[in-house]
Protein backbone atom coordinates (compact mmCIF):
# COMPACT_ATOMS: atom_id res chain seq x y z
CA UNK A 1 0.00 0.00 0.00
CA UNK A 2 3.07 2.62 0.83
CA UNK A 3 4.66 1.76 -2.46
CA UNK A 4 1.02 2.45 -4.31
CA UNK A 5 0.82 5.72 -2.30
CA UNK A 6 4.13 6.73 -3.37
CA UNK A 7 3.53 5.91 -6.88
CA UNK A 8 0.18 8.04 -6.79
CA UNK A 9 1.65 11.15 -5.19
CA UNK A 10 4.83 10.94 -8.09
CA UNK A 11 2.27 10.68 -10.95
CA UNK A 12 0.63 13.48 -9.35
CA UNK A 13 3.03 15.56 -8.30
CA UNK A 14 4.14 15.97 -11.93
CA UNK A 15 1.90 17.25 -13.81
CA UNK A 16 1.64 20.06 -10.93
CA UNK A 17 5.33 21.06 -11.45
CA UNK A 18 5.02 21.06 -15.27
CA UNK A 19 2.14 23.57 -15.43
CA UNK A 20 3.52 25.54 -12.59
CA UNK A 21 5.93 27.55 -15.77
CA UNK A 22 3.64 29.54 -18.04
CA UNK A 23 5.06 30.80 -21.19
CA UNK A 24 3.74 33.72 -23.33
CA UNK A 25 4.98 35.16 -26.72
CA UNK A 26 6.34 38.82 -26.29
CA UNK A 27 6.40 40.91 -29.38
CA UNK A 28 6.78 44.50 -27.87
CA UNK A 29 10.68 44.52 -27.57
CA UNK A 30 12.35 46.39 -30.13
CA UNK A 31 15.45 47.46 -31.65
CA UNK A 32 16.27 49.05 -35.10
CA UNK A 33 12.67 49.76 -35.88
CA UNK A 34 11.85 45.59 -35.53
CA UNK A 35 10.35 43.44 -33.10
CA UNK A 36 12.47 41.10 -31.05
CA UNK A 37 10.17 38.19 -29.78
CA UNK A 38 11.18 36.27 -27.31
CA UNK A 39 9.12 33.96 -25.11
CA UNK A 40 8.71 34.80 -21.25
CA UNK A 41 8.58 31.69 -19.00
CA UNK A 42 7.32 32.67 -15.49
CA UNK A 43 6.32 30.18 -12.52
CA UNK A 44 3.59 33.16 -11.10
CA UNK A 45 6.50 35.53 -9.55
CA UNK A 46 5.09 39.22 -9.11
CA UNK A 47 8.37 40.65 -8.25
CA UNK A 48 11.60 38.19 -8.94
CA UNK A 49 15.13 39.11 -8.36
CA UNK A 50 16.93 37.45 -11.45
CA UNK A 51 15.90 36.87 -15.13
CA UNK A 52 17.74 34.80 -17.81
CA UNK A 53 18.09 34.85 -21.73
CA UNK A 54 18.66 31.92 -23.11
CA UNK A 55 20.00 31.78 -26.72
CA UNK A 56 20.01 27.81 -28.36
CA UNK A 57 22.66 26.68 -30.38
CA UNK A 58 22.74 25.14 -33.62
CA UNK A 59 21.34 27.59 -36.02
CA UNK A 60 19.95 29.86 -33.22
CA UNK A 61 16.61 30.67 -34.69
CA UNK A 62 13.67 30.31 -32.55
CA UNK A 63 11.32 31.96 -34.36
CA UNK A 64 8.21 32.23 -31.76
CA UNK A 65 5.10 32.72 -32.54
CA UNK A 66 1.69 32.21 -31.44
CA UNK A 67 -0.30 29.19 -33.70
CA UNK A 68 -3.88 28.42 -32.97
CA UNK A 69 -3.62 29.65 -29.94
CA UNK A 70 -0.29 27.90 -28.75
CA UNK A 71 2.91 29.10 -28.52
CA UNK A 72 5.25 27.41 -30.86
CA UNK A 73 9.00 27.62 -31.62
CA UNK A 74 11.65 26.15 -33.60
CA UNK A 75 14.64 24.36 -32.06
CA UNK A 76 12.26 23.72 -28.95
CA UNK A 77 14.50 20.37 -28.13
CA UNK A 78 17.55 22.41 -27.57
CA UNK A 79 19.08 22.17 -23.86
CA UNK A 80 18.48 25.35 -22.95
CA UNK A 81 14.87 25.98 -24.50
CA UNK A 82 13.47 22.74 -23.29
CA UNK A 83 15.01 23.25 -19.91
CA UNK A 84 13.39 27.09 -19.82
CA UNK A 85 10.57 25.74 -16.96
CA UNK A 86 12.96 24.81 -14.94
CA UNK A 87 14.30 27.88 -14.86
CA UNK A 88 11.39 30.01 -13.80
CA UNK A 89 10.62 29.87 -10.11
CA UNK A 90 9.78 32.58 -7.17
CA UNK A 91 13.34 34.40 -8.12
CA UNK A 92 14.06 33.91 -11.78
CA UNK A 93 12.09 34.75 -15.30
CA UNK A 94 13.75 33.34 -18.47
CA UNK A 95 13.44 35.19 -21.62
CA UNK A 96 14.26 32.49 -24.25
CA UNK A 97 15.27 34.16 -27.81
CA UNK A 98 17.48 33.58 -31.21
CA UNK A 99 21.04 33.71 -30.47
CA UNK A 100 22.64 36.89 -31.17
CA UNK A 101 26.01 39.15 -31.04
CA UNK A 102 24.17 42.27 -31.32
CA UNK A 103 23.98 43.76 -27.75
CA UNK A 104 20.85 46.30 -28.81
CA UNK A 105 18.74 43.53 -29.34
CA UNK A 106 19.47 42.25 -26.10
CA UNK A 107 19.05 45.61 -24.16
CA UNK A 108 15.95 45.61 -25.62
CA UNK A 109 14.66 42.41 -24.38
CA UNK A 110 16.55 43.82 -20.91
CA UNK A 111 14.11 46.90 -20.97
CA UNK A 112 11.24 44.51 -21.72
CA UNK A 113 11.91 42.62 -18.66
CA UNK A 114 12.57 45.34 -16.50
CA UNK A 115 9.21 47.29 -17.56
CA UNK A 116 7.40 44.80 -16.34
CA UNK A 117 9.45 43.65 -13.02
CA UNK A 118 11.49 46.61 -12.51
CA UNK A 119 15.01 46.20 -11.97
CA UNK A 120 16.42 42.78 -12.10
CA UNK A 121 20.14 40.85 -12.73
CA UNK A 122 19.93 39.44 -16.01
CA UNK A 123 22.03 36.73 -17.01
CA UNK A 124 22.50 36.01 -20.80
CA UNK A 125 23.54 32.11 -21.93
CA UNK A 126 23.81 30.37 -24.60
CA UNK A 127 24.70 27.12 -25.63
CA UNK A 128 27.39 24.94 -28.04
CA UNK A 129 27.51 27.50 -31.44
CA UNK A 130 25.72 30.40 -29.36
CA UNK A 131 28.27 30.51 -26.89
CA UNK A 132 30.07 32.58 -29.42
CA UNK A 133 27.81 35.03 -29.30
CA UNK A 134 27.86 35.15 -25.31
CA UNK A 135 31.30 35.22 -26.02
CA UNK A 136 31.25 38.57 -28.11
CA UNK A 137 28.39 40.27 -26.08
CA UNK A 138 30.89 39.79 -23.05
CA UNK A 139 32.47 42.38 -23.77
CA UNK A 140 29.91 44.16 -25.53
CA UNK A 141 27.65 44.59 -22.65
CA UNK A 142 30.55 44.47 -20.08
CA UNK A 143 28.63 46.10 -17.06
CA UNK A 144 25.26 46.31 -18.60
CA UNK A 145 23.72 42.63 -17.76
CA UNK A 146 25.20 40.95 -14.48
CA UNK A 147 27.10 37.67 -16.17
CA UNK A 148 27.07 35.62 -19.09
CA UNK A 149 27.15 31.59 -18.74
CA UNK A 150 28.67 29.44 -21.65
CA UNK A 151 27.25 25.91 -21.50
CA UNK A 152 28.81 23.09 -23.92
CA UNK A 153 31.14 26.28 -25.42
CA UNK A 154 32.80 26.38 -28.85
CA UNK A 155 36.70 25.45 -28.95
CA UNK A 156 37.33 29.16 -28.62
CA UNK A 157 36.72 29.20 -25.53
CA UNK A 158 40.06 27.79 -24.29
CA UNK A 159 41.30 31.33 -25.21
CA UNK A 160 38.51 33.93 -23.79
CA UNK A 161 40.07 35.53 -20.72
CA UNK A 162 37.07 37.55 -19.01
CA UNK A 163 38.96 38.54 -16.31
CA UNK A 164 39.01 42.48 -17.53
CA UNK A 165 35.34 42.06 -17.38
CA UNK A 166 32.91 43.64 -14.82
CA UNK A 167 30.23 41.08 -15.53
CA UNK A 168 30.19 37.70 -14.11
CA UNK A 169 31.41 34.67 -15.73
CA UNK A 170 30.46 30.73 -15.80
CA UNK A 171 31.63 27.89 -17.52
CA UNK A 172 29.53 24.58 -17.72
CA UNK A 173 30.24 21.48 -19.35
CA UNK A 174 29.35 17.75 -19.47
CA UNK A 175 33.03 15.31 -18.99
CA UNK A 176 31.50 13.37 -21.27
CA UNK A 177 30.51 16.11 -23.97
CA UNK A 178 31.93 13.54 -27.12
CA UNK A 179 31.00 16.61 -29.68
CA UNK A 180 34.53 17.48 -31.64
CA UNK A 181 33.37 20.99 -31.88
CA UNK A 182 32.74 21.51 -27.97
CA UNK A 183 35.16 20.10 -26.81
CA UNK A 184 35.29 19.68 -22.80
CA UNK A 185 39.08 20.40 -22.65
CA UNK A 186 38.97 24.21 -24.28
CA UNK A 187 36.52 25.07 -21.41
CA UNK A 188 38.57 23.48 -18.52
CA UNK A 189 41.66 25.13 -20.54
CA UNK A 190 39.96 28.66 -19.61
CA UNK A 191 39.22 27.56 -16.26
CA UNK A 192 43.22 26.94 -15.43
CA UNK A 193 44.41 30.07 -17.50
CA UNK A 194 42.04 32.54 -16.72
CA UNK A 195 40.19 31.16 -13.12
CA UNK A 196 36.76 31.43 -14.73
CA UNK A 197 34.22 29.76 -13.23
CA UNK A 198 33.64 26.33 -14.16
CA UNK A 199 30.82 23.92 -13.60
CA UNK A 200 31.49 20.09 -14.61
CA UNK A 201 28.46 17.59 -15.17
CA UNK A 202 28.49 14.32 -15.11
CA UNK A 203 25.59 11.21 -15.77
CA UNK A 204 22.77 11.51 -17.55
CA UNK A 205 22.00 9.94 -20.97
CA UNK A 206 23.17 9.97 -24.41
CA UNK A 207 20.90 9.61 -27.57
CA UNK A 208 21.74 10.17 -31.29
CA UNK A 209 23.73 12.59 -32.57
CA UNK A 210 26.62 13.61 -30.37
CA UNK A 211 26.48 16.87 -31.05
CA UNK A 212 22.85 17.07 -30.44
CA UNK A 213 20.49 17.99 -28.02
CA UNK A 214 19.46 14.50 -26.69
CA UNK A 215 23.57 13.94 -26.21
CA UNK A 216 25.78 14.40 -23.33
CA UNK A 217 26.22 17.56 -25.11
CA UNK A 218 22.63 18.49 -24.43
CA UNK A 219 22.70 17.76 -20.56
CA UNK A 220 20.13 14.93 -21.56
CA UNK A 221 18.92 13.31 -18.06
CA UNK A 222 20.70 15.86 -15.91
CA UNK A 223 18.90 18.69 -16.71
CA UNK A 224 17.12 20.13 -13.84
CA UNK A 225 20.65 19.47 -11.93
CA UNK A 226 22.56 21.90 -14.38
CA UNK A 227 20.04 24.11 -14.48
CA UNK A 228 19.97 23.90 -10.43
CA UNK A 229 23.51 24.51 -10.42
CA UNK A 230 23.40 27.36 -12.67
CA UNK A 231 21.01 28.92 -10.36
CA UNK A 232 23.20 28.76 -7.36
CA UNK A 233 25.93 30.09 -9.03
CA UNK A 234 23.58 33.25 -10.54
CA UNK A 235 22.31 33.63 -6.64
CA UNK A 236 25.38 33.46 -5.19
CA UNK A 237 26.34 36.48 -6.57
CA UNK A 238 23.93 38.44 -4.98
Amino acid sequence: MKKLLLVLVALVAWPVTAVLAADEVVTSATFGGESVPFVLTTAGTAKPRYAVILMPGSTGNLSPRMENGKVVMSMASNFLIRSRGLFADGQFVAASTSATSTPGRILAIVQELEKRYGKLAVYVIGTSRSTESTQSLAASLDGQVAGFVHTSSVTGIASFDPRRFKSRQLLVVHREDACKVTNTAASEASHRSYGTALIVMEGGKAAGDECGAYGHHGYYGVEKETVDKIKAWIVAGG
